[in-house]
Order: structure tokens, then sequence, then C-alpha cells
């Protein structure tokens, strides 16, 4: 059963993905978003997606609106394309993990070179 969760929320967060990168025209989704991941229950209800925005907070906030406005569309796509018996309720969640981890390699980088390194 584990593997199969996996497996779900793979499918789910490369199909949507997919579906934000070329099936969007909303203008306030910048070209600088990624799908990090999906968590999905077990009984298939609710999805969490996980995005990451590197753009400044308003921007963010602004892109954050929209996915969550094209939510029905993109449960309705994600729908026609993945084989389960129902499609998960989305919720759209910010990941700032990407933007942490460019914030502490440039930190280290700072340091190396601080140091003479």
């Amino acid at each position: 059963m584990k593997t199969r969760m996996i497996r779900i929320n793979d499918e789910i967060t490369r199909i949507t993905a997919g579906i934000i990168r070329s099936e969007l025209s909303d203008p306030r989704i910048g070209t600088v978003v990624s799908v990090i991941r999906a968590e999905t229950t077990s009984d298939l209800k609710h999805c969490k997606i996980f995005v990451s925005i590197l753009e400044d907070e308003e921007k963010r906030k602004e892109t954050m609106e929209a996915l969550r406005a094209a939510t029905g569309f993109i449960r309705r796509k994600l729908a026609g394309t993945i084989n389960l018996r129902q499609t998960p309720e989305l919720n759209f969640v910010y990941d700032d993990s990407i933007e942490h981890g460019m914030k502490m390699r440039k930190l280290i980088k700072e340091a190396n070179e601080g140091l003479g390194a």
C-alpha cells in the first residue's frame, strides 16, 4: 500500500507540474513555479501540493492566489489524466525549502570566501 501512495503522489506531482507549466494562462503565475511534492491522504480525498516560487513576497502571494483560483481547473485536468476512482481535493501550500537552500549555499560560499578558501 505504501508504494502505491508513493506512486500516486509522484504521478500527481508530475501531472500538476505539467498543467501549471503549459495549460494555465493566468498572468499572475510566473515561470519560476516548481511543484516540489504532493501528499495525498490514505483515503485519496485530499492532497496537499507543495510549490516553490522564486519571486518576491508580493509576486509569491499573487501566484498562490492564482493557483488557488485555478484549483478546480487543475483538478479536472488531473482527473482526466490520472486513473483514480476519485480525484482528491487539491490544496496548494507554499514550500520555501529551495529558497532556504539557496540562501544557505550563498552563506556558505561567502563564509568560504572570507576564509580565503
